[in-house]
């Protein structure tokens, strides 16, 4: 009797291993697929809410260049557009330490 229990428990002990190592490795739902997909989760959330804030950016220049003087004055500085008979002098500043 000792000796069939022992074999019994053995056997478990067996299909329980197996068991486990097939969810850790061969399953699709398998432990190691859910970290990788949860670290994917995670970067993409902070995707999102790096394009929020950008967004929200985007939104707030879209109302103020609505007024045509901000819209003259962003035109100038980022495009260095001009009035017809108008120069424009750009100073650039060398930032190197001598």
């Amino acid at each position: 009797m000792l000796k069939k229990l022992n074999k019994m428990t053995k056997l478990m002990l067996l299909i329980f291993v197996l068991f486990l190592v097939w969810m850790t490795f061969f399953d699709e739902n398998s432990f190691l697929n859910k970290n990788k997909l949860n670290k994917e989760i995670k970067e993409l959330r902070k995707e999102t809410q790096y394009y929020k804030k950008e967004l929200k950016k985007d939104k707030k220049m879209i109302h103020d260049l609505n007024n045509s003087d901000s819209l003259e004055k962003y035109a100038r500085e980022k495009y260095q557009m001009k009035k017809k008979n108008e120069e424009i002098f750009l100073i650039e500043f060398d930032t190197l330490k001598k």
